[in-house]
């Protein structure tokens, strides 16, 4: 019961939240499950340094290689962020019901919100850290690709007598290909959708009765997610010009503000073609993980607190 004397020694919200983050990161790292989860991501990143089937094709050449390295590479992550956000928030509280740690924390006592927002901070933790190894990984063999591009086109571009100003703006393409600030924002932008995904478990797991009706009810609420968009676009065009027009956007608006749009976090298709990020759409996202983390974070104290243990 170390977690406990530790949580005693510190009066302050933010320590205790601290040190309940902490224990479950390091729950979670003990499961290994997760590890072939990282596992199965590092490979299908690192693969892409070599020439394996997935980069055989007519696009397989120039910068095109580049393209498929980064679509792979931030495809891997963002299947692996959303499995672990919705699968590690979805054990937590059942793991700590059956080993009865729980029961000592909140009677020590240890406020319900302190207890949950630690709980999903230490979700948030391993995910960041597991995108952090995998980032780097992906930059590290993006950069190495690149250079390798870079120099095989520019030495064609020469040999065929391109002029200089053609060489330059080819070289230009092809470093904008590679490693970019703009993708260090679509791999934040893969967080925060991990964030959202993670918060929403979590208050899903609050009035859950099992693991598993967690875990497939945050993947459906996830897959609705995507469409959401398209679904509100066709219920408001619908009701424009109609008595019940102002009924149909306050609805529309209540459903926005309780199922998040995970289509927002697909700018990670234009990164992986190039196009640069631009810092508007990095803090609206920002704005937007943050809202939902504190909207399901007080929703889940707001029904966890009448929940008797």
């Amino acid at each position: 019961m170390n977690i406990i004397s530790n949580i005693q020694r510190i009066p302050a919200h933010f320590g205790r939240i601290g040190v309940i983050a902490h224990h479950a990161f390091t729950q979670l790292v003990r499961m290994k499950v997760f590890y072939f989860l990282a596992f199965f991501a590092v490979i299908l990143i690192a693969s892409n340094f070599f020439n394996l089937p997935q980069h055989e094709g007519p696009d397989a050449t120039g910068t095109h290689v580049l393209t498929l390295i980064k679509s792979w590479s931030l495809g891997a992550m963002t299947l692996f962020s959303v499995v672990l956000s919705i699968v590690a928030t979805a054990l937590l509280l059942p793991k700590d019901v059956e080993d009865r740690t729980l029961y000592t924390i909140l009677a020590k006592p240890v406020p319900r919100i302190d207890y949950l927002a630690g709980k999903l901070l230490g979700v948030l933790l391993l995910v960041f850290v597991s995108l952090l190894i995998m980032d780097l990984l992906m930059t590290g063999i993006l950069q190495l690709r690149t250079n390798m591009v870079l120099e095989q086109q520019v030495a064609a571009a020469v040999e065929r007598g391109w002029p200089a100003g053609d060489v330059a703006a080819l070289r230009t393409e092809i470093l904008n290909q590679g490693p970019t600030l703009s993708l260090q924002g679509a791999v934040l932008a893969v967080f925060l959708r991990a964030t959202v995904i993670a918060s929403m478990a979590m208050l899903i797991s609050t009035f859950s009765s099992s693991t598993l009706f967690t875990t497939i009810i945050s993947f459906l609420i996830y897959f609705i997610g995507h469409f959401q968009a398209d679904a509100r676009e066709i219920y408001l065009s619908q009701g424009v010009g109609t008595s019940d027009g102002w009924l149909a956007h306050a609805i529309s608006l209540v459903v926005a503000l309780v199922l998040p749009d995970f289509q927002l976090f697909n700018v990670i298709d234009e990164v992986i073609q190039g196009h640069v990020m631009p810092l508007l759409i990095l803090c609206k996202l920002s704005l937007i993980g943050l809202f939902y983390f504190i909207f399901y974070l007080f929703a889940s104290w707001f029904i966890f607190a009448e929940k008797e243990f």
